[in-house]
């Protein structure tokens, strides 16, 4: 007879700090499978299907955050009664009132959790005072749920939209499980009237959401976990070790973990809300294929980057018009900065956003010249120089990558002093004979980036013409060669930090 050890069966439904529920493992798949044949049952009813999404999103994230899932809540509620009253607000000074309260709220709660520390380390490094460093744990996913919050309230603000009359809507908007760790940041005057729209699925959208759910999973299991931990992470740990061409292939190998890593994520996240009839902000379009920098950043993190368009920059523009092309350039560098701070407290990742937003405004003082420099040559229809562009363009992305990736500030300088001092370039030969599996899968990954995007467009249509039982083959297949690959235990999405 089969003994059941219940009490194993009841640790399943809860937190352990030790091994919490990470997107994308086989228990989150199977607890999503459960979900769907159960959503798919109750479909006609949507107080129902939207009360089983909140419930099955507040017990995914109580599963990787645990007691933080009270915060969460009461992140919902307060922006919730903070938009109504806004929105009740009879005059401009009222609503003014419901939107300091609710930035302060919101930014209070962030910069608690996630910046505290940061500058209780300042204040101790420039002996401004003698004080001690807090024992905090940031929530998981609080710089997302923050911001796409704080999108509903400034949209209502700017008259954009109307706040929503039903709690229920609006919870489920800040609790939508694909969404709340790491992304897309989703905007509430696009999420909220889906809500409520007739659940149905055609065989395209069926074919796309797997598509994106197992392109997720090659991504981040079978080539960012196992890049990382078999090449990248030792590098970056002690790059002194390493030769100069180790350090760079490290440099171009991260670029590469990190977007497959974070687009794995947003591919998995948005595959599977699609499955539940959501339509998620696409997140990236092929960002290593870009010509310049402020095409990057329309190709990267696009929900964080329109975010910051939105709501930070053009504000900022609008503000500062007056000093013309030098009000722009502020605006740029004050907005990457806060890229970089929204990313960590740290002052590497300060300086990987100023960094970033030297390179806008060194792009905005050249656009003129460069302009009738295309004209005049035509360099804008040449293939050569388009691909010299692209190139240019990931060595200027991928080396900015080393101050989002070192241990610290003076590892970052190490990488650039070996590329720089021991470069030795017969040790090429030795890495790949090394490190064969990593380089293969390095080369692939680039490869297939690189590849027209219209080969994924076929390959949509081309497994949404097959049966039903045909896709789930396929997608047990894929997910079975992906455990197979897999290093080690699935690694914790890079941008959970964030």
């Amino acid at each position: 007879m089969i003994g059941i050890d219940f009490s194993k069966i009841g640790d399943l439904f809860l937190f352990d700090p030790n091994d919490p529920l990470l997107f994308g493992s086989s228990l989150f798949l199977f607890l999503f499978v459960a979900l769907l044949i159960i959503y798919r049952l109750v479909a006609k009813s949507n107080n129902t299907r939207i009360s089983i999404l909140i419930v099955f999103s507040l017990f995914i994230y109580y599963k990787a955050s645990g007691i933080f899932l009270l915060l969460l809540i009461l992140n919902a509620i307060a922006n919730f009664y903070f938009g109504n009253g806004m929105g009740n607000a009879k005059t401009q000074g009222g609503k003014k009132i419901f939107l300091i309260l609710a930035l302060v709220f919101n930014l209070g709660l962030l910069a608690y959790f996630k910046y505290t520390n940061f500058f209780i380390q300042a204040i101790i490094d420039f002996n401004i005072g003698n004080l001690e460093l807090l024992d905090l744990i940031m929530p998981l996913g609080i710089s997302f749920y923050t911001f796409k919050s704080l999108s509903y309230i400034l949209d209502i603000y700017l008259e954009t939209m109307e706040p929503t009359d039903s709690f229920r809507d609006y919870f489920l908007f800040v609790t939508f499980f694909p969404n709340i760790l790491s992304g897309p940041i989703d905007r509430a005057v696009k999420f909220l009237p889906q809500i409520r729209k007739e659940y149905f699925l055609s065989n395209k959208e069926i074919a796309m959401a797997l598509m994106l759910i197992m392109m997720g999973l090659v991504k981040k299991i079978m080539i960012a976990d196992y890049i990382s931990l078999n090449f990248v992470d030792r590098v970056f740990d002690e790059p002194v070790r390493f030769t100069g061409v180790e350090n760079i292939l490290a440099v171009y190998g991260y670029a590469l973990q990190l977007y497959c890593d974070f687009s794995g994520y947003s591919d998995i996240a948005i595959g599977v809300g699609l499955l539940l009839g959501f339509k998620l902000m696409e997140n990236f379009n092929y960002p290593f294929k870009a010509k310049s920098i402020s095409d990057f950043w329309k190709r990267w993190h696009i929900s964080l980057s329109s975010w910051l368009l939105d709501y930070v920059f053009r504000p900022l523009q609008i503000g500062l018009r007056d000093w013309r092309k030098a009000g722009n350039i502020s605006a740029l560098i004050i907005t990457f900065v806060l890229v970089g701070f929204w990313h960590g407290a740290s002052w590497a990742f300060l300086f990987w956003g100023l960094l970033h937003g030297i390179y806008m405004a060194i792009g905005l003082l050249v656009q003129g010249p460069k302009r009738k420099l295309y004209l005049k040559y035509g360099l804008n229809k040449s293939k050569i120089f388009g691909a010299f562009q692209i190139f240019i363009t990931f060595n200027l992305v991928a080396f900015s990558f080393v101050f989002f990736r070192a241990n610290d500030f003076n590892s970052a300088i190490d990488v650039f002093k070996q590329i720089i001092f021991f470069f030795k370039p017969g040790v090429f030969i030795q890495f790949v004979e090394s490190f064969t599996p990593t380089f293969v899968l390095i080369f692939l990954g680039f490869f297939f980036h690189f590849l027209p995007s219209s080969f994924n467009d076929k390959s949509v249509t081309l497994l949404s013409k097959m049966n039903i039982f045909v896709q789930a083959i396929i997608l047990t297949l894929i997910i079975w060669l992906v455990t197979q690959v897999q290093s080690a235990d699935l690694q914790p999405f890079i941008y959970f930090q964030f």
